[in-house]
């Protein structure tokens, strides 16, 4: 596409984001931004290729490893290059910007690193061995953000930056994901306002109806770009539109900001990635591909609920429909899911919408307070709280309470781990799950924050000794993810493009067969979601006879006369012999 026609296509979203008369002027000054973004950004090598069977992510704080002396982001770079080069191919680096809350997404200067973490030194010299993913904070700033402060003191440009809001205005449609409330009040030497706040009375939501503020997010998302980002992570993009009588999620100009961001890359920089948070029911996650023009990927939010719901109750139903539902091929070319369980926040609850009904969710969440878990609430339009978040380490999901050896925790462990590997798209792993780490109470009573429950920081020297020991659960879970991992980057049938087939197994089975894009790898994925041994007739399933080699394990498939032998909670990668030809 040419320049002349992306540049059409810009000037269309604007357009429709803030009418005819507005656009033209809006379009000469985002020109502006692209040409200033040209002629300062390092030299980058386009390749024209998202991703391959290589991708993998990463997701970490800045200070998720600290060694003595030396400061967190250093000390990431230490981890990273020692125990994970080769392993994964980009690392998201979570809000590293200084911050008043939230873990960081409570941003008061989006352009600068906490000084607490290191510098953008620091940010450059972890590109040396990995890519990086950057978050862009884009729906809400914190209350000590310098355009908060302006606000206050009725200053441009932050006063026009913020959304007052009447109280008595009907705000009763407005989706939330939380049960604290919408309006924040706030004191000024002019009088008392009430303010946006969706997330907190600590989060300020931005005013995107000025388009003065979207131009002045494009400079930060192309400040980003020029710092190294190769993938950006759009933080509550689902919420950033507001229009009073409206739900405020999901509305067209959302969308359109989107597109107008993919159309920006396109433009400038058709390498980086565009990724969408929207933790919500599956039919309004995806919407956020659009027709190709949206994000690049999304988090495949429904995956690590459904996961810890099916391995919990042994089985594999619903998993099995749900993801009949995900095939590779019927999404737009440059789209991908991101398929990931355990992150830097707690299990949402919302994807399962739909999917698993109301009662089965609570007594699984009985089940997971049991494991040592919290659950949040949000406030629905109807003013009742329901299930929003269980907080919860992913690696203690999965420990049988009351038992001081659970022989088969590390196995259910590793199978909701292995799983995501082989499904369409592409994988992205916590720190706190390649590294075991057990649930976080101390850090839950210093913080009163739940969500600490799952987000560990390690010492590192500490964590160096625990993988390094065979005895450890970590160093069990580290060495063999870090394997699994690897022989994943050699099997180009889990390239994230390559067609994905979802078998009817009996229940407790969930298997797939990927086809790599030059039809020549075919792979029998199955797994064991059960406590019981199962068999899979290998001839019947798959119409071929010969031999199955299982690509994840040194030993050979358990395979007697074209049966395999599946213990509880196996995975086998299972490279399928070619087909006869007729003489």
């Amino acid at each position: 596409m040419t320049d002349s026609y992306l540049d059409q296509k810009l000037l269309a979203h604007l357009k429709k984001i803030y009418g005819e008369e507005q656009a033209p002027e809006l379009f000469e000054r985002l020109i502006e931004l692209i040409t200033l973004h040209l002629g300062r950004r390092k030299y980058r090598q386009a390749n024209n290729t998202l991703w391959d069977e290589k991708a993998g992510i990463l997701i970490t704080y800045g200070d998720s490893v600290q060694y003595p002396g030396t400061d967190p982001l250093p000390s990431l770079k230490q981890f990273l290059d020692q125990r994970l080069r080769g392993v994964f191919s980009l690392v998201h680096v979570l809000p590293f910007y200084p911050f008043s809350s939230d873990g960081g997404f409570a941003v008061t200067d989006f352009r600068a690193v906490n000084p607490d973490l290191g510098s953008w030194d620091d940010i450059d010299e972890l590109q040396e061995n990995f890519t990086l993913m950057f978050d862009m904070v884009l729906n809400h700033i914190s209350r000590e953000h310098l355009w908060f402060v302006q606000f206050l003191h009725g200053e441009k440009p932050g006063r026009d930056y913020v959304i007052e809001v009447d109280p008595k205005a009907n705000l009763s449609m407005v989706v939330r994901p939380r049960s604290t409330p919408l309006l924040s009040r706030v004191r000024t030497p002019a009088g008392l306002h009430h303010v946006w706040a969706t997330f907190s009375n600590d989060q300020i939501d931005l005013n995107y109806a000025n388009p003065d503020l979207l131009l002045e997010m494009i400079d930060l998302l192309l400040f980003y770009i020029r710092n190294g980002a190769k993938a950006i992570r759009l933080d509550a993009v689902a919420f950033v539109w507001k229009e009073i009588g409206t739900t405020c999620i999901h509305l067209p100009k959302t969308h359109e900001i989107v597109k107008l961001f993919r159309t920006l890359m396109e433009r400038v920089e058709p390498d980086v990635i565009l990724l969408t948070e929207t933790n919500v029911p599956q039919e309004e996650n995806i919407s956020y591909f659009g027709a190709g023009d949206e994000a690049n990927m999304i988090y495949q939010f429904v995956l690590p609920p459904l996961l810890l719901y099916s391995i919990h109750n042994e089985t594999s139903r619903v998993l099995t429909d749900w993801a009949k539902s995900l095939a590779s091929e019927n999404l737009p070319p440059g789209c991908a899911y991101l398929n990931f369980t355990a992150s830097h926040d707690g299990v949402g609850l919302r994807p399962l919408e739909g999917i698993i009904p109301s009662e089965e969710v609570d007594r699984l969440l009985t089940d997971m307070h049991d494991r040592g878990a919290f659950v949040s609430t949000r406030t629905t339009t109807e003013g009742r709280d329901r299930p929003y978040e269980l907080n919860i380490s992913y690696f203690d999901a999965f420990r049988t309470p009351g038992q001081q050896r659970d022989p088969w925790h590390i196995a259910r462990f590793l199978l909701s781990q292995t799983l995501p590997l082989a499904l369409c798209g592409i994988p992205a792993v916590y720190i706190n799950a390649i590294t075991a780490a057990p649930n976080d109470i101390l850090g839950v009573e210093r913080s009163s924050i739940t969500r600490n429950i799952n987000r560990r920081k390690w010492d590192g020297l500490e964590l160096e000794k625990l993988i390094d020991s065979p005895i450890t659960e970590t160093g069990q879970v580290f060495h063999e993810y870090v394997r699994r991992l690897q022989i994943r980057r050699g099997v180009k049938a889990f390239h994230p493009d390559a067609p994905q087939h979802v078998l009817d197994l009996p229940d407790g089975l969930f298997g797939l067969v990927r086809i790599s894009l030059d039809t020549k790898q075919q792979i029998l994925v199955l797994h064991n979601l059960t406590s019981q041994s199962k068999t899979v007739d290998l001839e019947a399933l798959t119409g071929r006879t010969g031999d199955f080699h299982d690509l994840l394990h040194p030993e050979p498939a358990d395979i007697e006369q074209g049966v395999l032998h599946m213990r509880p909670y196996k995975t086998v990668w299972l490279l399928m012999p070619a087909v006869e030809s007729a003489t």
